[in-house]
């Protein structure tokens, strides 16, 4: 405990160290003067002053900060508002440069003129008027009709009278120039893919420029600035520290160089969504009229150590649960803590995105939406992490039965040396040669007191029923055969009527599917276990004998052995398997305390399983294969099949989620926990990785298009890494635990992530329905492939991820927006799991499936490169007669 202890502090340390080593700190010039002017807008665009009293009162409040900080203020409208700021500048000795807002709109412009002319004649504070917006950049006057506005305009006022527009606006129409008393140029840098280390000398450039192409005539820098939030456009990033060292580089530049300017803009607007991701974050104050940074000293986060307690603290808090694990050893603590602390980084700089952005409704809800789907993706990612620890670092596994280990012996009671099992096996339409295979294997079990019970269920088909039932009466009394017909409960149903029909003294009952042929130690080996009267259920793994039939078996092998290798043996530790309805040994008494077999849900194995768990009894796992069935025929089975266990599992969720209240169960925390997570890592894993995809699709076009809401990095790097921690989580695990080939571990790879639309879909019929028909596994080599494609909807999804990713990356081939190419990543990413199950569809169907194809490839491929001699026929010589010419010689 001391060392885990140790290794936690270790980390905390460390991450407490990182945040101290990468704070960020940039020198910039001082700056302790007065700035000459900066722009204020108000009120949002389309305000109605309905409240007059209180307008005022905001706009005084804003003038009264503003007034410690600059001498003048600029208006870039003078109505909806902004014509309450003049004479209220005026009580703070602020200078106004008025606006009047130009558009396509006549009457609008009218009512803008004239606003303008009256508050410049009725405010000594005014110092100029300006005429227009970047309204010839926007494309809403001509500049003959604009030129015709200021004409108009300086007819009409006794102040200098201009128009705002981009600096090659100016460059590029002297005449503008020549009908305005000053030129009031805007250069924003960042729109026009500068560094913000190149955005000074730009600006002084230009200034420079507009000097020479306009010599005599006055130059104001009539807007410059940064975003300190948003997103890059090409070589330009926004940010508060790129803001705070632009400003004061460009203030000293300017008061060295006698530069006339205004900065762009006093407070922050969030309201400006619209201008891209920067729209709402030009102020030099936020919308809380705080300053954004300081003037002089360091430029440093001030809220920097705030966020770094957090992100230690959070770390700190998912780290304690390791205290509670069973002799964690330090490299597993230390791999744990570790994550603990990743995941407290994410929550500080989610707490730091949240209060440092403003969102719109639109925006709010994805933000939301996206973390509250973030919150089990992280825990699911947490859970795979605690895996690879336990599995690479942790102590070997305890309870695990091992073959050839000492186990008690097989003895129940004072009296019976070998305790009678009863093994039961139900079947519906099987294959009889199959069920024959099955039932020989069973009768050469190395075990003296045993009786079989085979029950074929609503198969009134005699070719399937009488064959077994002659070869059951052929080998001999132990073996009962019971042909029910119009059984209710699907498997469950057929299984009760066996109980029925098992032999009084039989204390375990066995159950094994129709199509697996045991080895004949398997009762030999295990029943001992039973001899602790605490044991309830011991369960051996699934495994197939037909993993050869083609590539596609070879691979769904493979995925299988998964879980049977890392799964269930981690969930044994804490006595919390999951009981499936083949090679499985129950206590008779175990299954009757816990009420049987019970037939409200289609996987009533599981059901039993944890009903046992929940009364308290003792459970035990081998992972030694004592027995080998047949794999499904077709993918479009092993969907089927894959789609029943999720369905069912939703099913068991609904059914016992009570059970997981304190005090409702004899379940102990550890065991909730590995049911919870379980539940959590297959179920949640896989419906929500659809859901996120499709919600990812939908967003694709506002991204696109609109060009607004924009997934920010906090919502798609976790993605990334959780699809990271996954795939490292299952290499790690096969080569740990899984004895397969590299080649077949890749193929379950993909196996297993191409029914993830399968187990959504399963999820998403739980949700909306209360039972579905149980569907029988197609197995033995007699189904038919089916005609339709396997995977229309899996090809239709991933196909649209795919066009979603291509959409983004070319729409944004101008801005260049890195999180717009993270979010393509994403979806591409995505595409994935709907891809494995087109690609595995499309194999069913090819010629490489069959492992003769890649045997004669192998061949010739040797042969054409030398590594092989050409087989060449054999030429039969002449003087050896054919075989139709031999005669026998007479005696």
């Amino acid at each position: 405990m001391r060392a885990v202890v140790a290794v936690l502090l270790f980390v905390a340390t460390i991450h407490a160290a990182l945040w101290g080593a990468f704070r960020d700190k940039e020198q910039a010039p001082d700056f302790t003067g007065v700035l000459p002017s900066v722009s204020y807008a108000p009120f949002e665009r389309g305000h109605t002053v309905a409240d007059a009293i209180g307008d005022s009162e905001k706009v005084r409040a804003d003038l009264k900060k503003l007034s410690t900080l600059t001498r003048a203020v600029r208006l870039y409208s003078s109505t909806e508002g902004s014509e309450l700021v003049p004479p209220i500048a005026a009580e703070f000795g602020l200078k106004v440069t008025v606006g009047a807002w130009i558009d396509k709109n006549v009457d609008r412009n009218e009512r803008e003129i004239d606003a303008a002319i009256n508050l410049a004649r009725h405010n000594s504070n005014v110092i100029g008027v300006v005429v227009g917006n970047e309204t010839v950049y926007r494309g809403e006057q001509k500049i003959d009709d604009l030129i015709e506005l200021i004409k108009r305009v300086k007819k009409s006022v006794n102040v200098p009278v201009t128009t705002g527009e981009i600096w090659n606006i100016r460059r590029d129409n002297p005449e503008l120039a020549s009908s305005v008393d000053f030129i009031a140029a805007h250069v924003l840098p960042y729109w026009e893919n500068f560094t913000d280390k190149q955005a000074v000398d730009q600006a002084a450039y230009l200034y420079q420029l507009l000097r020479d192409k306009f010599p005599g005539k006055r130059i104001m820098i009539a807007e410059f600035g940064w975003p300190s939030a948003g997103y890059n456009l090409r070589n330009a990033d926004p940010g508060p520290f790129q803001q705070a060292v632009v400003l004061r580089n460009f203030v000293a530049r300017a008061e060295a160089i006698g530069m006339e300017y205004n900065i762009v803009e006093a407070i922050d607007q969030p309201w400006k969504f619209f201008e891209g991701g920067v729209g709402p974050y030009w102020g030099i104050l936020n919308a809380a009229r705080e300053p954004k940074f300081a003037w002089t000293g360091p430029v440093v986060n001030e809220n920097y150590w705030k966020l770094a307690t957090i992100a230690v603290l959070v770390g700190i808090l998912l780290s304690l649960p390791i205290l509670r694990l069973a002799e964690a050893t330090a490299m597993q603590s230390l791999m744990l803590s570790t994550a603990a602390h990743g995941v407290g980084a994410w929550v500080a700089t989610v707490f730091a995105y949240w209060t440092g952005h403003y969102f719109v409704f639109g925006s709010a809800f994805a933000l939301t939406l996206g973390l509250i789907l973030l919150v089990p993706l992280v825990l699911i990612a947490m859970a795979r992490i605690e895996e690879i620890a336990a599995v690479a670092f942790g102590r070997k596994p305890r309870r695990l039965l091992a073959k050839g280990a000492t186990a008690a012996p097989a003895t129940i009671g004072e009296d019976v040396t070998f305790p009678k099992v009863s093994i039961h096996i139900p079947a519906y339409f099987e294959p009889p040669d199959m069920l024959k295979q099955t039932l020989d294997a069973v009768s050469r079990l190395d075990y003296p007191n045993f009786e079989c019970v085979v029950i074929i269920n609503n198969t009134p088909d005699p070719e399937f029923w009488q064959p077994i039932q002659d070869h059951c009466r052929a080998l001999g009394e132990r073996f009962k055969f019971i042909n029910a017909e119009k059984v209710e409960g699907f498997k469950a149903g057929a299984l009760r009527i066996a109980m029925a029909r098992t032999a009084v003294d039989a204390e375990i009952i066995g159950i094994i599917d129709a199509d697996y042929v045991v080895q004949p130690d398997w009762l030999k080996d295990l029943v001992p276990v039973f001899a602790d009267p605490r044991v309830g259920l011991v369960q051996a793994p699934q495994d197939h004998r037909d993993g050869d039939r083609s590539l596609m078996h070879y691979i769904m092998n493979g995925e299988y052995a998964g879980f049977f290798d890392i799964g269930m043996v981690q969930r044994n530790e804490a006595n919390a398997i999951i009981v499936h309805g083949t090679m499985c040994l129950v206590r008779r008494a175990a299954m009757e305390m816990a009420g049987g077999w019970a037939g409200d849900t289609i996987c009533e194995d599981t059901d039993l399983g944890l009903a046992i768990i929940e009364h308290g009894w003792l459970t035990h796992y081998t992972n030694h294969r004592y027995g080998h069935g047949l794999l499904p025929d077709t993918y479009e089975a092993f969907k089927k099949q894959r789609h029943r266990w999720a369905y069912g599992g939703f099913q068991i969720v609904k059914k016992h989620w009570r059970r997981f209240l304190p005090g409702a169960s004899r379940l102990s925390p550890d065991q909730r926990r590995e049911f919870a997570l379980g539940w959590l890592n297959w179920l949640g894993a896989e419906s929500l990785g659809v859901v996120v995809a499709i919600l990812n699709l939908i967003w694709v076009p506002i991204v696109a298009f609109a060009d607004i809401a924009i997934p920010d990095r906090i919502l798609t790097l976790p993605i990334i890494a959780s699809f990271v921690v996954s795939l490292v989580h299952f290499v790690a695990m096969y080569r740990l635990r899984v004895p397969v080939k590299w080649g077949q571990m890749l193929g379950a790879m993909i196996a297993a992530m191409s029914v993830q639309w399968t187990v959504s879909r399963a999820v998403a019929n739980g949700l909306i329905t209360e039972h579905l028909a149980f569907a029988r596994t197609s197995k033995g080599g007699f189904s038919l492939m089916s005609v339709e494609f396997q995977a229309f909807w899996e090809a239709v999804i991933g196909v649209l991820l795919l066009i979603g990713a291509t959409v983004l990356v070319v729409t944004n081939n101008d801005k260049q927006v890195r999180e717009i190419y993270i979010f393509a990543g994403v979806l591409v990413l995505e595409s994935l799991p709907f891809l494995s199950a087109v690609a595995i569809a499309i194999l069913e169907n090819s010629r490489i499936n069959s492992f003769p194809f890649w045997r004669n490839t192998a061949i010739r491929t040797a042969e054409l490169i030398g590594l092989r001699p050409v087989a060449m026929p054999t030429v039969v010589g002449t003087s050896q007669p054919v075989a139709s010419e031999i005669h026998p010689e007479a005696s």
